[in-house]
């Protein structure tokens, strides 16, 4: 019978013996500060190796750092002796029985740094989604709790924030010093790990105020590389002012999009829907269907594109049409395609002055390019996901809970539209389980 793995891989090592495979001849031996043979890199030859500058310590850079990040980074690394345990009591099968263990649905209760630690065994490149919700760093009493591996004051004592009476040393405040260097070493390893676990298209998602947005675009720059950035969304949470804000009302949030890797993501599409529909119309009874239209007109100058110059013809007045000061968007050999295919729009009696390109709605299937501002019309409030949490709990118990419609709109620019049905999605912020929700919804 094989025997469990009771300890995770050590990242480090397994970084080291590939660094081995790429480059044998810069692996070397020296000694450490109490004389012990130890490994170590020959940077002179790694530096011939690749063709590039490797920096010395106290070398001017342009680097993101914080006190504790070469800790953070060890967090992320390090090897734990722990594995997952099934529940039964607790599971429900896919035919709603207690007890199964045939879900489709895994949830784990527990440290959220060890559990992604745990999956990569068996889900490392295989997650095609991850959204997550981390606290926030609003000022307050910053811990990240996690009332399943600890309590916060066995938090804040095992981390050396209390005194011997179990007093906070230090309130987490803009001016103690580690305002943001607290929360920065909670979220760095974290996304560390969570990037392993994505697939090579996939995408992570990460809901932020303005507090850490800063931070988190530069630490995610530093994880999933700048040319990773996808997008950077403003999603309207709420759209009443209050009259208690000191300064101004906050009425959105952001919702950061990167990738594993872009080259793999080719495009990210929105289901269409009845509004986008709304605009096609037939007015000439074109037998391809419904049709809007664009314009023809190119914004570039004659002088910028001269290749784009040139007569078109009125098919119902037959005149010669040249534009006064503006280029076509298309070569002519293009235009007369469209001409060929009846593509061209002059109006009903041609008194258009210049044509209109028509886009037929049949050619939509691939639904449509994403916005970057999510109106709460379409996605949801945080004050509407809180009333259904308190009509499906009873009462409440989560602040500012996001909506399932956040959710489900940030799942449906996956695969196709829609999220198929062997792709992995994880959250591993639970809060309020909106992911969980919106997945089963």
């Amino acid at each position: 019978m094989d025997k469990l793995k009771m300890h995770t891989p050590d990242i480090a090592e397994e970084n080291y013996k590939k660094l081995i495979a790429l480059f044998p001849d810069a692996i070397t031996e020296t000694t450490d500060e109490d004389g012990n043979i130890v490994r170590a890199i020959d940077k002179d030859v790694l530096m011939q190796e690749i063709n590039t500058k490797v920096i010395d310590d106290g070398q001017e850079r342009y680097q993101f750092t914080w006190p504790d990040k070469c800790k953070s980074l060890m967090m992320a690394n390090a090897p734990i002796s722990k594995t997952l345990r099934l529940e039964k009591e607790k599971s429900v099968g896919r035919d709603g029985t207690p007890g199964g263990v045939d879900s489709e649905n895994i949830y784990i209760e527990g440290d959220n740094l060890d559990a992604l630690k745990l999956l990569q065994e068996t889900y490392l490149g295989k997650v095609k989604m991850i959204y997550i919700d981390p606290p926030y760093n609003t000022g307050n009493d910053f811990i990240y709790e996690d009332n399943f591996a600890q309590s916060a004051d066995e938090y804040a004592n095992n981390s050396g924030q209390t005194d011997e009476e179990g007093n906070r040393l230090v309130q987490n405040s803009e001016s103690n010093g580690r305002f943001h260097t607290d929360w920065l070493n909670m979220i760095y390893p974290r996304l560390k790990l969570a990037k392993d676990l994505l697939s090579d298209d996939g995408l992570i998602f990460i809901s932020i105020d303005e507090h850490e947005s800063h931070n988190l675009r530069k630490v995610c720059d530093e994880i999933f590389g700048p040319v990773n950035f996808i997008s950077q969304i403003v999603w309207e949470k709420r759209f009443t002012r209050s009259n208690n804000a000191r300064k101004f009302t906050t009425l959105t949030e952001l919702v950061i999009c990167y990738a594993k890797n872009a080259n793999f993501v080719f495009s990210i599409k929105e289901q269409r829907n009845e509004k986008a529909n709304s605009i096609y119309s037939n007015p000439d009874n074109d037998p391809r269907g419904p049709w809007t239209s664009v314009s023809y007109v190119n914004p570039a100058s004659k002088e910028q594109r001269p290749n784009l110059v040139y007569a078109l013809q009125n098919p119902i007045s037959g005149a010669l049409i040249e534009h006064p000061t503006n280029a076509w968007k298309y070569g002519k050999e293009t235009y007369e395609r469209h001409v060929k295919e009846n593509r061209l729009y002059w109006g009903k009696n041609g008194e258009n002055k210049y044509p209109r390109l028509k886009k037929f709605l049949f050619e939509m299937d691939g639904g449509m390019v994403p916005v970057d501002l999510w109106r709460h019309e379409d996605t949801g409030t945080t004050d509407q996901a809180s009333k259904e949490l308190e009509n499906l709990l009873g009462r409440k118990i989560f602040d500012f809970p996001k909506p399932k419609e956040l959710i489900m709109r940030i799942m449906s620019l996956i695969v196709n539209n829609k999220p198929g049905d062997n792709d992995i999605i994880l959250d591993f912020f639970s809060g309020s389980a909106t992911t969980a929700h919106s997945i089963m919804t």
